[in-house]
């Protein structure tokens, strides 16, 4: 299962979302491509992937798992693949995500429908809650982190994931605007097949 997770505010209806989902069905693996609208809180974001995997591992308990994560959902993938042991790709991920959604307490709206919802104070002590205490296999990770974004600290990037696979992209902006660029290293590491 390749599972992917969107950011704050964001959706399936994403762009690096959507990138992948039509390369996975150009190579006709969507029956491996699992994207979910993630809730607002954590704690439930979590216990959502985890019974998706769960469930995925139940039809197909071969097949391997890698989840791919921009942003808060870069948090959240760093959270499931040191529980699961497995592979991660991170896209300018929140390393510090109970820091910096600890700002976002309050009503938003989606960027994707323009629906509403509430970031609770208790979301952000379930952050704090599955904050990682470290990276145990940084080879297990591929870190896609530009210096030109505008919301997080690559630097902090850099250094959490030291001795992972990736790139450093000198410029792009937070939503990796120009991620079809990097498509072709992000796919070999998902897995070599997708790139023939």
């Amino acid at each position: 299962m390749i599972l992917y997770l969107h950011g704050f505010r964001s959706s399936p209806q994403s762009y690096k979302a959507q990138v992948l989902a039509h390369v996975m069905q150009a190579k006709n693996q969507s029956h491996r491509w699992v994207c979910p609208q993630l809730p607002a809180s954590p704690a439930a974001a979590i216990a959502l992937c985890n019974d998706l995997i769960q469930k995925a591992q139940l039809t197909n308990p071969s097949q391997e798992l890698v989840i791919i994560g921009s942003s808060l959902g870069g948090f959240y993938a760093h959270v499931l693949a040191e529980q699961w042991g497995c592979k991660a790709v991170l896209l300018n991920p929140a390393v510090h995500a109970p820091r910096d959604l600890a700002t976002q307490v309050g009503t938003h709206t989606m960027y994707h429908s323009d629906e509403p919802f509430e970031f609770l104070p208790q979301y952000v002590d379930e952050l704090s809650a599955m904050q990682p205490q470290q990276v145990s296999s940084p080879q297990r990770y591929y870190l896609l982190a530009a210096s030109g974004d505008e919301v997080l600290n690559h630097q902090e990037m850099l250094q959490t994931f030291h001795g992972s696979q990736g790139l450093l992209i000198f410029g792009s902006d937070h939503g990796i605007a120009d991620f079809d660029l990097y498509l072709h290293p992000v796919l070999h590491f998902i897995d070599p097949t997708l790139c023939s």
